[in-house]
């Protein structure tokens, strides 16, 4: 099929892979305009400008859709579908009807399940154990079109914001080619959602990385997987904040310690390679941190650094 892709991040880059390797000819690449990155604030093309360019694929960056021009440059690609994943832009009611299958949309949840943004750090910070992908037909709102395929992956204990993602983009990659292989065929199936069973979820900001020692240790476990790499958990240990990398809930009544008769973020024990603090229920064993203006190092050279002990709380 020809196809104009439309999409911005990483998230992207698989999926157009698995577009190209299907045989599929992809007209050009619409995505968001280069932005500011780092504290330098180098402007840096997004990933799909980077993937497409090295493709030699046209690509577009249109700052808003509904700008002069867009529709024209849209149309003039006679495509027979859109594919978009993560594109970052509402598309108009015109932009929607300009192909003849229209636009499909790769989503990295389960419809109905996480309408909006974000949908793969709250499957963690939810402790959801199924997640995946939709395929679905756009329509004006917000991720409620028609499902036309889902698959589906389950979440690890060991998942991450980071290492679901790229495990997303993979089956997104594999959905949507053999969603079009269907389409092609006039074998893909629409089915509405139930707007009974809809969910919506918020854009992540750094201020859901504030961890609350006084919330249960697996809750919190949940939060440092899923808000990693950005924007991250952080305590404040010795009145500086303290990234906490990786972490596991523990039983505090492992370590001789009534967890019940303990200040959250009290220090139970920290020896060796193990830095085990009070929560509001169970005790948080910490595995990595990222200390303020320094690199990321293992629990067991924090501790040797930083000589702590069981008078040191974290708030």
């Amino acid at each position: 099929m020809r196809i104009v892709f439309m999409g911005t991040p990483d998230f992207t880059v698989p999926i157009l892979e698995a577009l190209d390797k299907a045989g599929h000819d992809i007209a050009m690449v619409v995505t968001q305009p280069d932005a500011p990155v780092g504290r330098k604030a180098k402007l840096t093309p997004p990933p799909a400008k980077v993937w497409a360019a090295d493709k030699n694929i046209p690509v577009f960056q249109p700052r808003r859709m509904k700008d002069e021009g867009v529709y024209g440059t849209l149309k003039d690609c006679n495509a027979d579908v859109f594919i978009v994943a993560a594109f970052g832009q509402l598309l108009p009611g015109d932009v929607l009807n300009i192909p003849r299958f229209g636009c499909i949309n790769i989503h990295a949840s389960l419809l109905p399940k996480y309408r909006g943004a974000s949908p793969i750090q709250w499957a963690i910070l939810n402790g959801d154990e199924i997640t995946g992908v939709t395929i679905m037909q756009m329509g004006e709102g917000l991720d409620d079109g028609d499902i036309l395929l889902q698959k589906t992956i389950p979440v690890s204990d060991d998942d991450t914001g980071e290492s679901l993602f790229d495990k997303l983009a993979v089956l997104g990659g594999e959905a949507i080619t053999e969603a079009l292989s269907l389409l092609s065929e006039g074998r893909l199936s629409a089915v509405p959602q139930d707007e009974a069973l809809a969910t919506h979820v918020k854009k992540i900001d750094k201020s859901l990385g504030k961890l609350d020692l006084g919330r249960p240790a697996a809750e919190l476990v949940r939060y440092i997987r899923g808000l990693y790499p950005w924007p991250g958990t952080f305590v404040t240990f010795r009145d500086k904040p303290l990234k906490i990398l990786s972490a596991r809930a523990v039983s505090a009544e492992a370590f001789g310690i009534d967890a019940s008769d303990t200040v959250c973020g009290k220090t139970i024990s920290a020896s060796g390679e193990y830095w085990i603090v009070a929560t509001g229920d169970g005790a948080l064993s910490i595995r990595r941190v990222l200390p303020p203006g320094k690199k990321a190092m293992a629990v067991s050279d924090f501790l040797r650094g930083y000589h702590v002990t069981i008078d040191d709380i974290l708030s």
